[in-house]
């Protein structure tokens, strides 16, 4: 089987390509794709608890810390003492990490879009059923059995 035919190979080339692309877009609004899908997943009102970004983006802790680090020196965003739990810090958006979330979000959407009018919606249904499945298969463990506690 060559690897352009393996499903893992077209994921991993299009998350790339969608990547690459996203940071590009960043970079001109000095920020990171990184940093974008932070902003997105702050609760404007509220804020977010630092402990509950890494699992709701998928990211490992330590890769986190140093996103929000260079957010904070930026001016995106800032930390305050959980007041319902004080041993957790939330993150909040700055008014300049408003308006980076706003341009992101537009891009985001501005993307979408643009798949949606060059993609039938029966295919981007396809799409999504075939990436939950994906993902259920690995959750499930039905992949390689593998027991991620071991």
């Amino acid at each position: 089987m060559q690897k352009e035919q393996t499903i893992d190979h077209a994921l991993r080339a299009t998350w790339q390509a969608v990547a690459k692309m996203y940071n590009e877009v960043a970079g001109k609004f000095d920020s990171t794709m990184a940093s974008a899908f932070v902003l997105l997943n702050v609760d404007i009102e509220q804020g977010t608890p630092s402990t509950a970004l890494g699992p709701l983006m998928g990211m490992e802790p330590t890769s986190l810390s140093r996103i929000l680090k260079n957010m904070d020196e930026k001016g995106f965003i800032y930390r305050e003492k959980n007041p319902e739990d004080g041993r957790s810090v939330l993150i909040k958006l700055t008014k300049l990490g408003i308006e980076k979330r706003t341009t992101s979000r537009e891009h985001v959407i501005q993307f979408n879009e643009t798949v949606k009018k060059n993609i039938s919606k029966e295919k981007i249904k396809n799409f999504f059923e075939v990436t939950e499945t994906i993902n259920k298969l690995i959750i499930d463990k039905k992949v390689f059995g593998i027991n991620s506690s071991k």
